[in-house]
């Protein structure tokens, strides 16, 4: 498009290419408005035309444009003040080395108490829930059947013994006969082989009778050990030992008590190696015994029974400990854990578990140097002692870890860190600040 170009003057207005610029005296064109036009025309006097633009025009251009770029730059972002992170000093200690057993309770002795003859229960002479002892009658049954039986069988051995007092008197009046031959010898073997019959007879009608006796006196159940007898499997009237001993009740001795689990082989090898290391035997190791309402049994306990070989089925080792229970709390079935203590190890590094990070089936924690910047480093943990781990490998002593603001450390990356201490006289004079202010 053609152009045309006129003197700048106050207020004056020129076009150019199609767009108007407006001058305003007194500034280096702050003010200078540009504007969309279809035709070259002035609202200025009219002068002469011209067949160029003129100088001024060209000098105000070039000063327009790098007003317009100017103005299309973003703003720089502001630049952000490094994380605050809570950290922790690594330092070594003496650290007790322990591992948790997880298993069952259970009675040294479980006594079934069952009926050995067949009868119908008469009596029951016991309390269910308490502690009997040894020899005390728990049931009796109905004794008439049995009386009768003893009757029976001593009447039995009384002919066993006329019968065989009768053969020995013919052995001794054939004797002399067949001495001289007044009678065949056949008469006296017979004699001599009836008082041997005679003599089995009395033998066995003596076994019946021990028998009618034994029946008689199991009529009465009576405790087979002292202990805790539970509730009564049976009922007055009904009828027991029919075809089968009927349970009647159960026992179970208290003191000691016995901890049932089953060790991994991993478990039990590790075990072993650390007490060697300590120089002790895992037989002699004190046990702690861990209830399930969390509270610790008051009396140690030790291993009596490591079994000789694996299941195969499971790949674990059952193992058996014992503790006292002298006040009878524990009872069979319950569960419970066992704190097994291997010793102290020392100049180990412990750090809490909210300071452990877990990574695609690692752990890592973060450190911050001594320029500041935090970095991840991977750790090998061991055992857990309370809410710390102990590290293995990974940390030093001297070294800082992030306990808190986890979150907010980036790799290589600058953090204000603080102990705790620092963060709580902060907090505090934020508070106070705040308190102030309102």
């Amino acid at each position: 498009m053609a152009g045309s170009g006129r003197p700048i003057g106050d207020g004056h207005r020129f076009e150019r290419l199609g767009v108007a610029f407006r001058f305003v005296p007194g500034s280096n064109f702050p003010n200078i408005r540009t504007e969309r036009t279809i035709d070259l025309k002035t609202t200025s006097r009219p002068t002469a035309p011209s067949s160029g633009p003129s100088t001024a025009a060209c000098c105000l251009a070039a000063l327009l444009v790098p007003v317009c770029f100017s103005g299309c730059k973003k703003p720089e972002a502001p630049v952000l003040p490094p994380p605050i992170v809570e950290v922790m000093e690594i330092t070594t200690s003496e650290v007790p080395l322990t591992t948790t057993l997880i298993g069952q309770l259970d009675s040294p002795q479980n006594v079934e108490v069952r009926a050995r003859v067949e009868g119908f229960v008469d009596k029951m002479l016991f309390t269910e829930g308490i502690e009997v002892k040894q020899g005390d009658t728990l049931f009796e049954l109905d004794r008439k059947p049995f009386i009768e039986k003893l009757a029976a069988a001593t009447g039995a051995l009384g002919e066993a013994n006329a019968a065989l007092n009768k053969y020995q008197k013919d052995v001794d009046r054939l004797t002399p006969l067949a001495a001289r031959r007044a009678i065949p010898q056949q008469d006296l073997d017979n004699a001599l082989a009836s008082v041997d019959v005679g003599r089995a007879g009395v033998i066995t009608a003596q076994a019946r009778l021990e028998s009618a006796q034994i029946d008689l006196g199991y009529c009465e159940i009576k405790a087979p050990i002292t202990g805790l007898i539970g509730a009564k499997q049976v009922s007055i009237g009904e009828l027991v030992g029919k075809g089968e001993p009927t349970l009647m009740a159960t026992m179970s001795t208290l003191d000691p008590i016995w901890f049932y689990c089953n060790v991994s082989e991993v478990e039990y090898i590790q075990a072993e190696q650390k007490s060697r290391t300590l120089g002790r035997d895992v037989a002699s190791l004190p046990l702690s015994l861990i209830l399930s309402d969390g509270e610790a049994h008051p009396d140690q306990g030790k291993f009596v029974f490591i079994d000789r070989a694996v299941n195969v089925k499971t790949g674990t080792l059952r193992v058996r400990a014992e503790f006292p229970n002298k006040d009878k709390l524990l009872r069979p079935g319950m569960f419970a854990r066992v704190r097994v203590d291997l010793g102290t190890h020392k100049d180990s590094i412990v750090i809490p578990e909210r300071a452990l990070v877990q990574l695609q089936g690692k752990t890592f924690v973060w450190i911050v140097g001594q320029d500041g910047k935090a970095s991840q480093r991977a750790v090998r943990t061991g055992e857990q002692v309370g809410s710390d781990f102990v590290i293995f490998d990974g940390l030093k002593a001297g070294e800082r870890i992030i306990l808190e603001g986890l979150q907010k450390a980036r790799e290589n990356a600058p953090v204000n860190a603080m102990t705790a201490a620092q963060m709580t006289a902060m907090k505090s004079a934020s508070a106070g600040e705040k308190h102030s202010k309102e």
